[in-house]
């Protein structure tokens, strides 16, 4: 489900990160945003959870500018967050899909892949976690031997 730009207001709440940013600035997203934006998930969901912020040391001024609480979050409703802990396969990053690759002139968003997605959504195991599991069953689609390799060697 591609598109050039994510829906608003996520647009612009990453333009202005973006606009912020002196140097590339890549986010490893998982959850409801990522599922949302690749595979067209209808949940709406108000933050976009980050595994992984590289460089590492733009962590800690991507919270403070576009974190729950910050101004941008007042401005545009939704939120970045970085999850820091998260179940996710070994290998993932070898296989993570760009979001919007030309909308940001420094900021790129990348999203696991569907199966990792659903393998990330494992251990919680909530009942949001496992609709969004079937969902991406149904969109992606997945393959459950793709899922039951990644579960076994990777998680």
């Amino acid at each position: 489900m591609p598109h050039d730009q994510p829906p608003e207001p996520w647009h612009s709440f990453f333009l202005e990160i973006d606009k912020t940013l002196d140097r590339p600035v890549a986010l490893h997203c998982i959850g409801g945003f990522a599922i949302a934006m690749l595979h067209g998930l209808p949940r709406p969901t108000v933050d976009v959870d980050c595994l992984t912020v590289i460089p590492v040391e733009e962590t800690a001024p991507l919270q403070l500018l576009a974190g729950e609480g910050s101004a941008l979050h007042k401005k545009y409703g939704v939120y970045a967050q970085h999850v820091g802990i998260a179940t996710v396969p070994e290998n993932y990053a070898d296989r993570l899909m760009s979001m919007f690759p030309a909308a940001y002139r420094r900021l790129l968003l990348l999203g696991l892949e569907a199966h990792d997605l659903a393998l990330s959504k494992l251990e919680r195991n909530s009942a949001r976690d496992r609709e969004d599991v079937k969902y991406l069953a149904r969109a992606a689609p997945l393959d459950l031997a793709v899922l039951e390799a990644g579960y076994f060697s990777e998680l």
